[in-house]
């Protein structure tokens, strides 16, 4: 007999489908009344509640399409073939949330799409902050992951504003692939090239995706431009759209050579028919650059063209995927996330061309105690347990359950209840939970391999922290770059009674993002505390008095000013009707010299004054003084 659960206080766990009524003994219904009731403030805390809970409620009803979606991703041992690690980069509002929602939606692993800055007051489901949702942006990466045509995808997705450039880094860092997600009508901006750089840094290939067809201006040839003359990449459309702005109906697949339309109330149906009469003399010239642009990075496709063959659509998708890899070739797709329209042939793209954790060369560092010498091996990607488990946390973050570690499996398994060594502290912890990430909410799992991204809870660390077993505490993965700030402001708290939550939050900030930093001037008494941006220092004084309850005031930093004698200088001294100057030289010794005197003894409102100069004045200055005479 299965037992209702019953909510404590004003807690519930919310079913993604009603669940029919049903009889059970001693209770009036299968879920009490006022649990869907509850303010949306206090729904958000429990969405993360644990699975095993989660699971007694739903089984009143029947499995939803999420849940079967759930257990069907975390069950057996996937190959390396069927894994992609990916994340989502752009440039500010280019649409990288809204585009992670569509591919969430079509995979199976929501049941339904949120706006960004949606009517319902729901939002996106990978911005859990409530901040997030109140301003439209990304604060924090989120990570997540789908199923797609029986492939495990493992999607991060990063905030676009510089001020949390962090973000983008240590995702980055630890990913195989990535989608860089352009603006049909801004085209490449200065963020994009940002991500770019970050992208060379780590060696991470990637596909383009031109976003916002639909919009008055869009010009996907304009920002293909772009990629070639500020980015430098050799870039070819390997689709291209069918109308733009008002007229976008569908996109034209290059490589097949067909018409894709996106029928349906949501775009879920894909429709392939024949390229339109009007587009089939610019499909065919930009199937023909494609060929080109491509066999001018691989070598056996340039043998076909050379030979003046026409290419296969199985020859050219290869010679795509191994110029990609090689990261000399950025495939470029179309489409418009918000109309959804061309997410499932990026999907597609997304496995067809992008790395698996097999196909990407990872190293780690051998330490040798005070040696400046770096030994570096490649590590084994083998989804299996033959080889010692090494894991590199890449984000920390505090939970309702402590703190939470995101952590990247470069080698071998890690189960629960293992323990593990910290290289850098040298400190064993055990693995008390193991858990995967759907934005906010977690799915406990009993093992990972690597290639997997997972959460570990109560593991004090830091970020860049390399683990592994009690094998291999003398090796430390590469460290991710940490930009200095650049902006510093003064910040204290409005009450002074709060101390200790400014103090406590302060804390927390700093070992959550490494770019956040604080220090005390002894000086003016002030907490200054420094970011990358206005922005960035302005949503921590917000989460502070949100999450903390500890409303801050911000200012300038004061600026103590000190007087000190940098140049000669020559005084004039009032003497009744005449001016008496001196002009002393003080020696390395401390003895003054006299330079020049007009007077020894002058009179001044019938005082007499006698120029004098002082032994402790500094060596190598000039001073005058004038002292009373006795």
């Amino acid at each position: 007999m299965l037992r209702r659960l019953r909510p404590k206080n004003h807690h519930c766990f919310p079913a993604p489908a009603p669940a029919p009524r049903r009889a059970d003994p001693g209770e009036g219904g299968p879920f009490p009344r006022s649990a869907c009731a509850v303010p949306r403030k206090q729904r958000g805390r429990v969405r993360g509640r644990q699975e095993g809970a989660m699971l007694r409620v739903l089984r009143t009803g029947p499995a939803p399409r999420l849940l079967r979606q759930q257990q069907h991703c975390s069950s057996g041992v996937l190959p390396n073939e069927r894994i992609r690690n990916i994340g989502i980069s752009a440039h500010i509002d280019s649409g990288k949330t809204t585009l992670t929602e569509r591919i969430l939606f079509y995979t199976g692993r929501i049941a339904q799409m949120h706006e960004v800055r949606g009517k319902d007051g729901v939002g996106a489901v990978m911005d859990s902050m409530e901040l997030e949702r109140q301003r439209g942006i990304t604060i924090q990466s989120a990570a997540t992951y789908t199923m797609w045509k029986d492939t495990n995808i493992n999607i991060i997705d990063t905030p676009g504003h510089v001020d949390f450039t962090i973000e983008v880094e240590r995702s980055l860092r630890v990913l195989d692939g990535a989608i860089l997600v352009l603006c049909a009508v801004g085209g490449v901006q200065c963020q994009t090239i940002t991500v770019n750089r970050q992208m060379k840094r780590y060696s991470v290939p990637f596909l383009t995706f031109i976003n916002k067809l639909d919009r008055l201006g869009s010009s996907p040839s304009r920002a293909v431009q772009q990629l070639r003359s500020k980015l430098k990449h050799n870039a070819a459309f390997v689709q291209i759209p069918i109308g733009l702005e008002g007229n976008f109906k569908g996109v034209i697949d290059l490589i097949e050579e067909k018409a894709i339309y996106f029928d349906g109330a949501l775009g879920q149906t894909l429709r392939y028919d024949e390229i339109p009469a009007e587009f089939r003399a610019e499909a065919a010239e930009r199937r023909r650059e494609l060929i080109e642009c491509v066999a001018n990075s691989d070598d056996q496709l340039g043998e076909l063209f050379l030979e003046e063959k026409i290419p296969t659509a199985a020859e050219l998708k290869l010679a795509i995927r191994r110029a990609t890899l090689k990261k000399s070739f950025t495939p470029v797709l179309v489409g418009s996330a918000l109309k959804n329209k061309g997410v499932q042939p990026l999907l597609d793209a997304v496995l067809e061309y992008l790395p698996n954790p097999s196909e990407v060369e990872n190293y780690a560092i051998i330490n040798q105690g005070d040696s400046e010498d770096k030994t570096k091996f490649l590590l084994n990607s083998a989804r299996d347990d033959s080889q010692p488990f090494i894991g590199l946390a890449f984000k920390l973050e505090a939970g309702r359950f402590g703190q939470l570690t995101y952590i990247r499996v470069y080698q071998g398994m890690l189960k629960k209840s293992d323990y593990i060594y910290n290289t850098r502290t040298g400190k064993r912890v055990r693995v008390q939970r193991l858990v995967r990430m759907h934005s906010d909410n977690m799915e406990d799992v009993n093992e990972v391999y690597a290639g997997d991204i997972c959460a570990l809870f109560g593991i004090d660390c830091a970020s860049g922290d390399t683990f592994t077993d009690k094998t291999s505490t003398d090796i430390s993965m590469e460290s991710i770059h940490i930009p200095d700030p650049v902006i510093s402001v003064a910040m204290k708290p409005s009450n002074k009674n709060d101390f200790d939550k400014f103090s406590k939050g302060l804390n927390r900030f700093t070992r959550e993002d490494p770019t956040f930093r604080i220090h005390f001037d002894d000086e003016s008494k002030e907490t200054i505390v420094s970011g990358m941006g206005e922005l960035h220092l302005e949503i921590y004084a917000q989460r502070m008095e949100r999450e903390y309850g500890c409303p801050c005031t911000m200012g300038k930093p004061k600026v103590a000013f000190r007087e000190n004698i940098s140049a000669p200088h020559l005084s004039f001294f009032p003497c009744g009707m005449r001016r008496s100057v001196i002009l002393m030289h003080v020696l390395a010794d401390g003895c003054p010299v006299l330079l020049e005197q007009s007077e020894k003894v002058c009179s001044l409102n019938n005082t007499e004054w006698e120029l004098t100069a002082v032994n402790t004045a500094i060596p190598g200055l000039i001073i005058s003084r004038l002292m009373k005479h006795q």
